[in-house]
């Protein structure tokens, strides 16, 4: 079950209601457009970014190629300027290594801040002044 389907709202990273990520690409655990959460969502893909090649590459050698389109998954496979819902340790791991990608907060679920500071959001934020 969706987390919301009992009539609550999830949050963002900076305390308001959670927004979108993408439609297209159609990103989610659920696949709803949104980087909402809950029991079953083991890899927390909570945080909301914006895809780069240099992040993409990143994945792909840690084992996660999230470019190559997989149809028996329904995945297009993605590229750089695309927004997707992005697991917390992957975003953590690629932080450490000088390869975090950039996020957008509004979209980015509180629960990622149980793996990632905010400092650390904020300072790759797009939708900061």
């Amino acid at each position: 079950m969706k987390p919301d389907d009992s009539g609550g709202r999830q949050r963002n990273v900076l305390g308001g209601i959670l927004g979108a990520c993408s439609e297209r690409p159609l990103t989610g655990f659920f696949r709803d457009g949104c980087c909402h959460t809950g029991d079953e969502d083991f890899g927390s893909h909570t945080i909301c970014v914006v895809l780069t090649s240099e992040f993409l590459e990143f994945s792909k050698t840690r084992g996660n190629d999230l470019s190559t389109p997989r149809p028996e998954y329904h995945f297009p496979g993605l590229k750089p300027g695309d927004r997707w819902c992005l697991c917390a340790a992957r975003w953590h791991e690629a932080l450490l290594a000088g390869q975090a990608p950039r996020v957008v907060l509004n979209a980015t679920n509180e629960a990622a801040l149980r793996t990632v500071s905010l400092d650390d959001l904020k300072r790759h934020a797009v939708d900061l002044n």
